[in-house]
């Protein structure tokens, strides 16, 4: 009878061993034995839950058998991981019925719910709708300095890691976003960044040969801290919580006029009314000692605008464009991130109850016509659902309908041009 035992617990052991999913991952440097010690203790605890659980079903399985007690042993069904070996969603989103994906980070569990859940009740920004650069490295070879990136100096190199491109950072460095316009007045800026050690300063040069903070307002990050130093004499620090060290940060800064306002993930970190960020036409990184640790960046976008009255918008010009409504990547499912927009969308029809929308989606010309025109429509539908059941708009106030990539509003030719056209337009009728 034990020999049975253990035959049985024998086979079901193999076949759980050999099904288990690899978790290793392409990595370098010290973030590869921060991320290889990580994984290699979560696969631990799957394996020994896994024995764990084979020997209790083999233990019953062949008792039942000898005894002639229970039911036949059935299989339990193998479930499809939702998530990687961190524990982490892989999801990418992508804003404004885009047919490309956005930010390759690993989301945080808060990004998992709908608009308007958790965090990011709260959370208030709304990106720029004019895309004056985006760079997210995707045509960059491995091993290369980003040709759109402005290079002063440094040790820093194109890589690969789990599916996306970044640059890394492997020295004190100085490098620039240059833009084709001085910064404007309301503008927001996103990049995802990795800084497990060092200080990472942004500025934007005033024109004076140097950089004397006396001169420059300027933003300083560290893995545990985030600060604003105003030339308006307007300053904050927040120390970061502890769950947020050692992530991939999709980090986000919206300006209005004097006013800034710092993100990370959906929780707003600073937010300081005087600050008077300085406007340049370039947006300069410069980092300190990063000392063994290596800093990964990627997905930098400026855009011109943010928060807007989309009332007075549509009341001057008949229709507005939005970005700020995000979709997971290939659906049309809404991300949280979308939520300040269509919290705006949602108030504003709730109090105008004589106002009526045609919400419409747009692409760029990436992919198949065919697929993005269908998925357009399916987004704009989404979005229309989204205000009828959580605001309660009267569904005959709201029409959807999908353009795909038929109405370009910038040329599809560089990225900032597809990026435009990754949009969301609200007509009113």
């Amino acid at each position: 009878m034990r020999s049975f035992v253990r035959l049985i617990m024998m086979f079901i052991l193999i076949g759980i061993l050999a099904a288990m999913p690899a978790t290793t991952h392409a990595q370098f440097g010290s973030l590869k034995k921060k991320a290889e010690s990580k994984l290699k203790r979560k696969a631990d605890q799957k394996v020994d839950k896994a024995m764990d659980d084979a020997i209790d079903e083999a233990e019953d399985a062949a008792e039942d058998a000898a005894t002639g007690d229970g039911d036949a042993p059935v299989k339990s069904e193998k479930k499809t991981p939702e998530s990687d070996a961190s524990g982490e969603s892989n999801a990418e989103g992508e804003s404004a019925a885009a047919s490309g994906s956005s930010a390759g980070t690993k989301e945080s569990a808060a990004a998992k719910l709908k608009p308007g859940e958790g965090a990011w009740a709260n959370y208030d920004f709304i990106p720029g709708d004019r895309v004056l650069y985006y760079e997210d490295l995707e045509h960059t070879p491995v091993g290369d300095f980003p040709q759109r990136l402005g290079f002063e100096k440094g040790n820093m190199e194109t890589v690969e890691w789990e599916g996306s491109k970044y640059l890394r950072i492997r020295s004190n460095c100085d490098l620039h976003v240059p833009l084709p316009e001085v910064l404007p007045e309301m503008f927001t800026f996103e990049f995802d960044l990795y800084l497990p050690g060092g200080r990472l300063e942004i500025y934007c040069p005033s024109g004076e040969k140097g950089r004397s903070h006396t001169k420059h307002s300027y933003i300083e990050l560290h893995k545990n801290l985030v600060k604003i130093r105003g030339s308006g004499g307007g300053e904050s620090e927040m120390q970061l919580d502890r769950d947020l060290w050692g992530q991939v940060w999709h980090f986000r800064i919206m300006g209005n006029k004097k006013y800034l306002k710092l993100y990370v993930n959906e929780l707003r970190v600073g937010n300081v009314p005087n600050a008077d960020f300085v406007r340049g036409n370039k947006i300069h990184f410069y980092l300190y000692n990063p000392g063994s640790d290596e800093i990964l960046m990627d997905n930098f976008r400026v855009a011109e605008g943010g928060k807007k009255i989309l009332y007075d918008a549509l009341l001057a010009n008949g229709r507005v464009a939005t970005q700020g409504i995000y979709f997971d990547s290939g659906s049309d499912k809404l991300r949280p991130e979308s939520t300040p927009t269509l919290k705006e969308m949602g108030q504003m029809l709730q109090e105008h109850t004589d106002l009526r929308l045609l919400i419409e989606g747009h692409t760029d010309d990436q992919g198949d016509e065919a697929y993005n025109q269908d998925l357009s429509q399916k987004r704009a539908a989404s979005v229309r659902a989204y205000l009828v059941s959580e605001y309660g708009i009267d569904g005959s106030r709201l029409e959807s309908k999908g353009f795909g990539e038929s109405k370009p509003v910038s040329p599809n030719t560089t990225a900032e041009g597809r990026q435009n056209n990754r949009r969301v337009e609200l007509v009113r009728l």
